[in-house]
């Protein structure tokens, strides 16, 4: 099997959504791990919108995580991250597109990119006020949604699928925002995260991210090879940063 190369780092809820689908179905892969306001010429080649992760393999290039899901699932059938009946692979496919849009603009874009993305990449002051706002009105509304899905033990098909990954994902990052969120009053939310969490593939590269977060990048190749992830020779890293075109 050859080696693949994933464009991004762990930081992203979606690259380690497909880092996670990688380790889980055995596929080797390498990372190149750019945020994407880093990338260069060549990056927006393969990744139009300038987003992470992109895949590349010896058959496709891809930038979108739900679409290289969906590919290594049909490539590696097994173990499989989709259930196998059409009603149950409907609702994890919409689970992951409420994990990608919605609580990517509520996690991700509203609350982490506020919080750690603006200050550290464009030196711009966090706003407390807004991510207040954000937690106030917009999360407490995702969060009672996912209360009526979660699933009282297990995962939300029965086993777990992409849908519990791409959900579990953006809690880390609303961890790292260091934001003064309760979230108990989702109590059967919040165990289901946990048991996503400590699925084996995400709990490592969760980790990865964590100690990814407290280094500069010339400092990270230590940490990648020390838990095991190669890194490309090449990067698409360029100089400086530039937003893509439906940055926020």
């Amino acid at each position: 099997m050859d080696i693949a190369t994933i464009i991004g780092g762990p930081i992203s809820p979606y690259v380690r959504k497909v880092m996670t689908a990688c380790d889980i179905k055995g596929v080797p892969f390498q990372a190149d791990p750019i945020i994407p306001f880093q990338g260069n010429d060549d990056f927006t080649r393969v990744s139009p919108l300038r987003r992470i992760p992109v895949f590349i393999d010896d058959q496709v290039s891809l930038a979108d995580s739900t679409a290289i899901g969906e590919y290594l699932d049909e490539r590696y059938p097994s173990p499989p991250l989709f259930p196998t009946t059409p009603a149950a692979r409907a609702h994890a496919r919409w689970l992951e597109e409420f994990a990608d849009t919605r609580m990517g603009d509520v996690f991700i874009w509203r609350i982490f990119n506020v919080a750690v993305i603006r200050p550290a990449v464009w030196k711009e002051a966090r706003d407390d006020a807004a991510i207040a706002e954000t937690l106030r009105n917009d999360l407490s509304q995702v969060m009672d949604y996912l209360e009526s899905v979660a699933p009282e033990n297990d995962f939300v098909c029965g086993q777990l699928t992409i849908a519990d990954i791409a959900i579990a994902v953006h809690f880390a990052n609303l961890r790292w925002s260091s934001t003064s969120v309760d979230l108990l009053g989702w109590p059967k939310t919040t165990a289901w995260i946990q048991r996503v969490e400590r699925t084996p593939a995400l709990a490592k590269l969760t980790t990865l991210a964590e100690r990814a977060l407290t280094v500069r990048r010339a400092e990270q190749r230590a940490i990648y090879t020390e838990m095991g992830i190669g890194l490309t020779e090449t990067t698409f890293a360029g100089e400086g940063y530039r937003k893509g075109p439906m940055s926020v």
